[in-house]
């Protein structure tokens, strides 16, 4: 059948005649930056920065195989503007509410079309809007990023499969960052989002995409050498196999000729580009701010916290009368030390279930689940299940149904592995399945979260993250204090994630090797605590043996009272890359951590943006004198604080620091 392909806003100029061009201009409330939208043979946008220039113009179209004819070139049939600037709650955020300020433009197109601006004072996005009622398949989506240099620019490659894009689709959204510029980007390699792109003097712009529902992921690349970036997209999965690690995945064996289908009106995901200094992008929540409001009414029921974890420290528990393992007395155990330490989750790892059945309902002999679970109710402490994907999916409404009447908490969904339509419906459907059966959920093996814990509160974390469980068998070439300087300017822009830090066993950047039974970290014991207040992580690992804890008194219980959620949070000071500092509030009290890459500094904190007494009782966690050599090596000390004061602490080679502050009871905070 002969198919007539309708172009938004393509380059396509030379087959028709010029169409004359019109410019709409869009600024941020504060002024400072300038979206210049042009709507003529092609739609492009530019930014500047106080009249610097950022983005050139960048193109953005979309490419149709409905039969519909016409809307070759975008006419512009209406224009409207707004301006917004409004509280938005968030409880299970780095804050408790956001402000939500900006300046928007909405240009309406012939053919059912809309395409929305939005410009923050720390960044622009935009996304089409369908108003069509009647099916069609999108083959292609166009969205450049032009810049005026080739800048340099910091990217995550997909780890695997290098040389061969089709087989890029298919990965764990995991590698460290490479530091290159824009002329040199592999060819051969797809990037996933983020990235950060240096605009120059002291400027760099993060790109991200959210509000992504039903619809694939966006990869960015450079196949030319040009001092530019072009999407690529996942083309829908024509034929599945069940397969891939244990049988717990779906495989994508064929793809068909576009990308998604859409079957009603809808909007599509925003493409973000967040603007601004390094701690800019680490206090940015654009990705927040731009998704879907939440869908779940009520949401008491849905309980962040800490969880003990099992996988990452390989059951190995000690001091005990029984065989340390996948078994109930193993789970009572790690139940019994949840409870001590005010731990609100333990989770059950891969293992519970039968391997390579792909049934969530045939439980390995060893364990006892209702009895674990009925254990843990009676000790407060609420059971987490691990999940392969596919297992999850074949049967989600029996098993959510069956473990939710059985007291189970939650599940830890892992091995998606993609990010094409199929994929991304999957984690909203599996969201809106839990909420209905009041379970929280934690994506692993999946894409950044792009919204989704905006508007299913309910999943309280994703992974899409080089976290410490790649310590369990990475070669020491990997540098993973510098990636751990990084992962707030940029992955973290896109929302919270399942790092798993917590290590006791702790290594300088000579000793450090992969073991992994009995795995280690690279950096220093405070470098691990501080993690706790730095990575945004409404549900979070501890990662060690709860017997590695209780020999760690001191340690354990600083990080076992430090909260997930916020009511406020703010970045003190930091260079991509190189260090960050960051505050947040829960209540009267402040918690502040800071780490380093392998380079020692010393860092000088003003406290003052934070509003408290002068003086404040403070209990901080810092290197010890000997953490260069022997990592483990820390101080805790309780003194008084003038807050008035700079304050500085110095960071071993891979280092860090935490501290509590508490305001004294005859103060309390400031008004700000």
């Amino acid at each position: 059948m002969k198919k007539t392909l309708l172009l938004l806003a393509a380059s396509v100029a030379c087959a028709f005649p010029a169409l004359a061009q019109k410019t709409y201009t869009l600024t941020s409330p504060d002024g400072r930056l300038r979206t210049t939208v042009a709507a003529g043979d092609a739609l492009t946008y530019a930014v500047t920065l106080d009249g610097r220039p950022i983005l050139d113009d960048s193109p953005l179209s979309l490419t149709l195989d409905n039969g519909t004819s016409g809307g070759i070139a975008p006419r512009v049939t209406g224009v409207s503007r707004t301006s917004v600037d409004t509280a938005i709650p968030s409880p299970f955020y780095r804050s408790a509410e956001v402000r939500d300020r900006y300046n928007g433009l909405t240009l309406k197109m012939r053919g059912d079309w809309s395409v929305e601006f939005r410009a923050y004072d720390d960044g622009v996005a935009y996304r089409f809007v369908s108003r069509a009622k009647k099916p069609f398949n999108i083959v292609s989506e166009q969205a450049e990023y032009r810049f005026p240099a080739d800048c340099a620019v910091t990217v995550p490659y997909v780890r695997d499969h290098a040389g061969n894009i089709d087989a890029q689709w298919r990965n764990s959204f995991e590698n460290t960052y490479t530091e290159t510029t824009l002329s040199k980007l592999d060819a051969g390699r797809l990037i996933f989002l983020p990235l950060v792109v240096d605009a120059g003097d002291g400027v760099k712009v993060c790109i991200t995409e959210t509000d992504l529902n039903d619809y694939p992921g966006m990869y960015l690349w450079n196949g030319d050498g040009g001092q530019h970036l072009t999407a690529r997209f996942a083309p829908y999965p024509k034929r599945t196999e069940q397969g891939g690690y244990n049988n717990l995945q779906m495989v994508v064996k064929e793809r068909e000729a576009f990308i998604a289908k859409v079957e009603a009106p809808r909007t599509f995901p925003w493409r973000v580009a967040i603007v601004g200094t390094d701690p800019d992008l680490a206090a940015s929540d654009l990705s927040f701010l731009l998704a879907a409001p939440s869908k779940i009414d009520d949401t008491s029921w849905i309980k962040p916290g800490k969880v003990a974890w099992d996988w990452w420290n390989a059951w190995n528990i000690s001091g005990v009368d029984f065989r340390a393992g996948i078994n109930t007395e193993t789970y009572k155990y790690y139940i019994d030390f949840a409870a001590a330490k005010g731990i609100e989750y333990v989770i059950l790892d891969e293992g519970w279930a039968v391997n390579k059945k792909a049934d969530l309902m045939q439980i390995v002999p060893e364990i006892d689940l209702p009895a674990i679970v009925e254990y843990g109710r009676q000790k407060g402490v609420g059971i987490i299940l691990w999940a392969g994907y596919w297992a999850f999916d074949r049967d989600m409404e029996n098993v959510c149904k069956h473990y939710s009447e059985m007291g189970v908490k939650g599940f830890k969904v892992d091995f998606m592995d993609r990010d094409d339509q199929q994929m991304t419906a999957f984690n909203h459907r599996a969201a809106e399945t839990a909420a209905r059966y009041g379970l929280i959920l934690d994506l692993h093996g999946t894409h950044k979260p792009a919204g989704l814990n905006r508007t299913w509160p309910n999943v309280l974390n994703f992974e899409g993250v080089h976290g410490l469980e790649q310590m369990k068998w990475s070669p020491g070439t990997i540098d993973q204090m510098r990636y751990d300087a990084t992962i707030p300017f940029i992955r973290q822009a896109a929302g919270p994630m399942d790092y798993t830090q917590g290590a006791m066993r702790n290594a300088t950047r000579k000793n450090y090797r992969p073991v992994n039974s009995e795995p280690m970290s690279q950096g220093t014991r405070c470098h691990q605590l501080a993690l706790y207040v730095v990575l945004d992580s409404p549900l979070n690992m501890l990662c060690d043996s709860p017997t590695n804890y209780l020999r760690e008194a001191e340690c354990t219980e600083f990080i076992a009272a430090i909260p997930t959620v916020w009511d406020e949070t703010r970045i003190l000071g930091g260079r991509l890359g190189e260090y960050i500092v960051t505050a947040r509030r829960k209540g009267s009290t402040w918690y502040v951590g800071g780490i380093t890459d392998w380079t020692p500094r010393d860092v000088e904190i003003d406290l003052t943006p934070l509003g408290i007494d002068a003086t404040v009782e403070a209990t901080i966690f810092r290197d010890g004198a000997n953490a260069d050599r022997k990592a483990s090596d820390y101080r805790r000390e309780s003194i008084r604080i003038d807050t008035s004061k700079p304050l500085t602490v110095h960071l071993a080679p891979g280092g860090g620091f935490a501290m509590k502050l508490k305001p004294e009871k005859t103060g309390g905070m400031k008004k700000r």
